[in-house]
């Protein structure tokens, strides 16, 4: 061992010595050569800074033989908590020991309530509570602190632990709680959810004269609001009794109504908050601006933007991202992208889920140069592509019927290694842009293709195919059940033989819960299929139905044709009602839509059958 003298030099040495070579470079910036007698702070820090317990140990017998230095309390606790995080609690319990006769005084609290978070943090409930005995050992009484830092540990691990030490521990030994100390049994009761018995302990703060401070009305709120619309409407009941509520509890307060989706409340919530001088956290700020977006209301999310940093208020890339997607939502990316070029100037760098948003709406508008940009500009700018970019841009280009320019973006992506090509989903866009091109023989090669990567999913897939097509929906059903289940994502050529097996065999329900998935994935039914569905509906009767399931494809601006229309025309003309018949072949024709042979065979017979002088209708009818 190195014997150290008075002189610095041999410190110097010290800590250039092979063995201390992570010493000195840790600390010899710290410590001036000059100077023989390092500070408390600075071998507390060093000691903390150690990659192991035993060289912590060391660390600390090194510092107590420096001359004219003495340990304190403040690095026997960085001892202690090193020791801690290494759980070597047996040696703590020696260095407790020699305190009085090291330093001329035993631990004091702040020691204590070390081991308490050190024996916390190890789970060991049980010793954390006998830190009571420990500190009677040296003939001191445990303070509040050391009781609240005990209480603060068990309320984790298991309220009911943690409230019989309350009672048994210290409302039996006179010790009385504090503010801190109700807090904490606040805290532990809300994180299981006894709200009930958190607000019976309110009461009995206020009745022995402890006012609740904002801290615990916070947790209560916060509680409350994690139940639903009642919590939350209760959350706002209890806000009143709140004397000096802060920035929490609006934070608290916005996210829940934004959460039930009621953005009249949480909007009232921001302008308290702002009139009381407070601003809200970027969290609560992007919910409200996510929730007003949804609702097609991206300009007023802009104001709240503008307002928030006009207020100091801190804005995040999250929150631009909100704004870009929804304008993007609105059809408005060019819009959106004045927000990209805002957030650079703002020194607020876009990240990947930005210029995916500005991907999506261009390709939603079909402005897929605008979105091969914004494709580049990732690579340009350093952003890296990630799945979802080459998922939307995939996506947006078959869609819309250039499958071609899907399938080169396809191969982009399997030679990325960012873009991951074990997903199937951008496979089945590529077969939905054959299927949206009425190319169904190069969609069906497609997936024969997949087969090398996608084996057990092309299996299932053909199976399902030849199931439908044989007219056994049983099977196809189970196999498609099983396929589901296991996580597999069908194809459009799936959906749509299953949809027309069940049609033809008169299971309707079934293929409209088809319909339902189908349309969740973004796929848009074909013509033929609407037909089959509408067919099968006025097939058993259930004309109204129909006519409301037809009704809901023309709002949504799919396409529709005479094989759509006519099945209802023939189900309102056999139930007698010519009017309806008549006024959807009226409104046919308006959309330029030309009756088959079907449609005027059906309004020819009702005609002829129920109008006494049907045939100057049906003169009126060719000529329109």
């Amino acid at each position: 061992m190195i014997t150290f003298s008075n002189s610095s030099k041999n410190l110097s040495i010290f800590f250039r010595s092979k063995r201390n070579h992570k010493l000195y470079n840790t600390q010899s910036r710290s410590i001036p050569i000059t100077s023989p007698v390092p500070t408390h702070d600075q071998i507390s820090h060093l000691i903390l800074d150690q990659k192991s317990a035993s060289e912590a140990l060391n660390t600390f017998r090194w510092a107590s033989k420096l001359p004219h230095f003495t340990h304190t309390q403040s690095t026997y606790r960085a001892l202690v908590h090193k020791l801690c995080t290494f759980r070597h609690f047996d040696t703590i319990h020696q260095l407790l020991d020699e305190m009085p006769s090291s330093i001329g005084s035993p631990p004091d609290d702040t020691v204590f309530i070390t081991i308490i978070r050190g024996l916390g943090n190890a789970r060991m409930v049980r010793q954390v509570i006998n830190v009571l005995d420990l500190v009677s050992r040296f003939k001191e009484k445990p303070n509040l602190k050391i009781y609240n830092s005990i209480l603060d540990v068990l309320v984790k691990e298991d309220i009911d632990i943690a409230r019989g030490f309350y009672r048994h521990k210290m409302m039996a030994c006179g010790v009385k709680g504090d503010m801190y100390t109700f807090g904490i049994l606040t805290k532990g009761l809300c994180m299981t959810n006894r709200i009930s018995d958190a607000f019976k302990l309110l009461q009995f703060m206020k009745k022995n004269s402890i006012p609740p401070n904002t801290v615990i009305y916070n947790t209560l709120l916060h509680a409350l609001c994690k139940n639903g619309k009642l919590g939350v409407g209760r959350a706002r009941s209890l806000m009143k009794e709140i004397v000096n509520p802060n920035s929490v509890t609006f934070n608290i307060l916005i996210t829940a109504y934004c959460k039930e989706d009621n953005i009249i409340q949480a909007l009232v919530m921001l302008e308290k908050c702002f009139n009381l001088g407070f601003v809200p956290d970027v969290i609560a700020i992007t919910k409200i601006m996510e929730l007003l977006c949804n609702k097609n209301r991206a300009m007023e999310a802009v104001e709240v933007l503008e307002r928030v940093e006009k207020k100091g208020g801190k804005i995040d890339v999250v929150a631009y991202n909100t704004l870009v997607k929804g304008f993007c939502k609105i059809k408005k990316p060019k819009a959106a992208h004045r927000f990209l070029k805002e957030m650079e100037l703002k020194g607020i760098l876009p990240n990947a889920d930005t210029y995916n948003s500005l991907i999506y709406g261009f390709c939603e508008l079909g402005l897929f140069d605008s979105a091969l940009d914004m494709f580049h500009e990732m690579k340009r700018v350093g952003v890296i592509w990630n799945f979802d970019t080459f998922d939307i841009l995939i996506r947006g280009f078959c869609s819309k019927g250039r499958v071609e320019d899907g399938h080169k973006i396809l191969e982009v992506m399997e030679d990325s290694k960012s873009g991951s090509s074990n997903h199937i989903s951008p496979y089945n866009s590529i077969i939905y842009g054959f299927y949206k091109a009425n190319r169904v023989d190069s969609a069906l090669d497609f997936l024969t293709k997949m087969g090398t990567k996608f084996p057990r999913s092309v299996d299932r897939s053909k199976q399902i195919l030849t199931f439908c097509k044989e007219g056994r929906m049983g099977n196809a059903k189970k196999i498609y059940d099983e396929m589901i289940l296991k996580g597999g994502v069908p194809s459009v050529l799936v959906y749509i033989s299953l949809i027309r097996g069940f049609c033809e065999e008169n299971m309707v329900r079934d293929a409209f819960e088809i319909v339902d998935v189908m349309v969740s994935c973004g796929y848009v039914p074909d013509v033929l299929i609407i037909g089959d569905l509408i067919n099968g509906l006025c097939g058993e009767g259930k004309v109204g139905s129909a006519m409301l399931f037809l009704e809901d494809m023309v709002g949504r601006g799919w396409v529709v044709d005479s094989g759509s229309y006519s099945p209802l025309i023939d189900g309102y003309c056999k139930r007698g009602d010519l009017h309806k018949g008549l006024m959807l072949f009226m409104e046919m024709v308006e959309k330029g839509i030309v009756p088959d042979y079907f449609a005027w065979n059906c309004v020819v017979e009702c005609v002829v059958r129920v109008v006494e002088d049907g045939n100057k209708m049906l003169e009126c009818l060719v000529e329109t």
